[in-house]
């Protein structure tokens, strides 16, 4: 009840995509979007489940070139961890700053950049002389690309959904499990056949397909998401060149009437008389141009860094939302506990001698498809109306956290493989997330508010595994990690519940209250 209120109190008739012929406040004029939940909403839809394949299924695979960066550099687990975590905690820390590029730029021409970016990242990886050379090129550049192309992507299709969110997202984000299988197998292959350099060059331009991804990313409505109404040119500028039109309609009159060649001597003068005043002309539409685009630019960038100050800083700041707080601080302890088994799952099977039926069917392939099937199921679930979706979301956290308390316990490979599949069902509620951020906050805050939500799971992914490697350093045993890791989760967990247990206590004392007065 408290999610829908507050649905309720933040959405507007632009976000939800409905258009009005004249008068906002007439109700009889609302008219939904045709896109809405079907149409070009399921092409957001498949974009969103390739920008999943390519930026975090990639990410989830980076234990394979982990071990590749171990034998190259000669360093230590822990220092060496940096470069995945790096990755991946930049793609999320970002976020806010990316919601800034949203607001101004568009989800589209954002994630298309961010595709770039990321290819361009990838690539000079490729040449790396050290760890701290991959610091920058990976973990800091094809990390921030990775970051503005996979923002946008749960954005759009946010916006594109309203009956259908929870399947939607957890059909788009399946791209996670599906990109967590096939990069595991593909860097595996590419690392054998051609060396771990030579496989980041191929990835890199693996990776350009994020370009293609986001041009699927149109906006609903004409003149939302930062995009032009029409690439309308302005009226000084057609009445410009509906003038230059009548001047040549008037010659080729002349051409027509007159049929001699004294005629075509005279257009022929008058044609290059005509020549340096229309060249001024087409400096100055030339001039206007830029002019326009300079005037349309600064307009938009100061828009849009006024919506996303306000909803940082502003009287309506996502901070007096004492729920939402809450939120954020369970995406501080909670996702580096989901990215530890990723990056160290290859140096636990080295460790307890399983090579031989992990490279049968490696473990983290098993996270990755039984993930998808997570994603789909907690989804649909989720989206039933006699099931609230916190609850769906706290049960799968719970059974997460129980799932990485467990696993240092196994020392089989049976046993790792039924934790694994537990791991990989129960973190399908990342396909929630912007589900529940959404109910909390309103699709109209929902770029600023996931920003800041995936921002918390990026300095949890950012120094998670690290303290995994650095705790193995000490101990020689990835034991306590686990713990410790999974501790912290616990601790995010209760940040969940501070907030229902409160208005319990309110309900329960306002009832006494209210028999009380009777």
């Amino acid at each position: 009840m408290y999610f829908r209120n507050s649905w309720k109190m933040y959405t507007s008739h632009e976000d939800i995509g409905y258009d009005f012929e004249d008068d906002p406040k007439d109700k009889k004029t609302l008219k939904p979007h045709p896109n809405i939940d079907g149409g070009w909403a399921w092409m957001m839809v498949l974009s969103s489940f390739f920008v999943h394949i390519l930026i975090m299924g990639s990410q989830m695979a980076l234990g394979v070139l982990n071990v590749e960066w171990l034998e190259e550099f000669h360093q230590s687990r822990g220092l060496t961890a940096w470069v995945s975590s790096l990755s991946m905690g930049v793609t999320l820390i970002v976020g806010p700053f990316i919601g800034l590029f949203i607001n101004t730029c568009g989800c589209r021409r954002t994630a298309i950049v961010g595709g770039l970016l990321n290819s361009l990242g990838w690539v000079l990886s490729a040449y790396a002389a050290n760890v701290h050379c991959l610091f920058i090129t990976f973990g800091v550049a094809a990390g921030f690309g990775s970051g503005m192309a996979y923002l946008p992507a749960v954005v759009m299709v946010g916006r594109y959904f309203q009956k259908r969110r929870a399947l939607a997202q957890g059909l788009s984000t399946t791209g996670t499990g599906f990109g967590t299988f096939l990069m595991t197998v593909l860097l595996k292959y590419l690392c054998a056949e051609y060396g771990w350099r030579n496989a980041m060059f191929i990835q890199g331009a693996v990776s350009l397909n994020l370009c293609v991804c986001g041009a699927l990313m149109r906006p609903l409505s004409p003149g939302l998401d930062g995009e032009d109404p029409g690439g309308k040119e302005p009226h000084v500028l057609r009445a410009h060149s509906t003038e230059s039109v009548g001047s040549s309609g008037q010659m080729g009159g002349a051409q027509e009437k007159g049929g001699g060649p004294g005629t075509e001597d005279a257009v022929g003068e008058a044609a290059a008389q005509a020549r340096p005043g229309t060249a001024a002309l087409g400096k100055d539409m030339c001039t206007l141009r830029v002019l326009k685009a300079v005037s349309q630019l600064t307009v938009r960038v100061r828009r849009g860094f006024r919506d996303w100050y306000s909803g940082y800083f502003g009287a309506a700041s996502l901070f007096t939302n004492r729920m939402f707080v809450a939120f954020i601080f369970w995406a501080l302890f909670a996702y580096s506990s989901f990215v530890i088994p990723f990056i160290h799952l290859p140096e636990i099977v080295n460790l307890y001698n399983l090579s031989e039926q992990n490279d049968v069917f490696p473990l983290t392939s098993i996270i990755a498809i039984v993930h998808i099937f997570g994603k789909v199921i907690l989804g649909v679930v989720a989206d039933l109306p006699c099931i609230s979706v916190w609850n769906v979301f706290l049960m799968a956290n719970f059974t997460l956290v129980l799932s990485i308390f467990i696993l240092p316990l196994m020392h089989t490979y049976a046993g790792l493989a039924v934790i694994c599949a537990l791991i990989g069902f129960s973190s399908g509620y990342f396909s929630l997330m912007p589900v529940v951020t959404e109910d909390l906050v309103g699709i109209e805050h929902l770029a600023n508010a996931y920003g800041i939500i995936i921002c918390a799971n990026g300095i949890s992914a950012l120094l998670g595994p690290p303290f995994a490697g650095w705790i193995y350093d000490i101990t020689q045993k990835y034991d306590f990690s686990f713990y410790i890791c999974g501790l912290l989760y616990m601790v995010g967990i209760l940040f969940l519940l501070v907030q229902p247990c409160i208005q319990i206590i309110e309900q329960s004392r306002k009832k006494y209250m209210d028999g009380a007065n009777v």
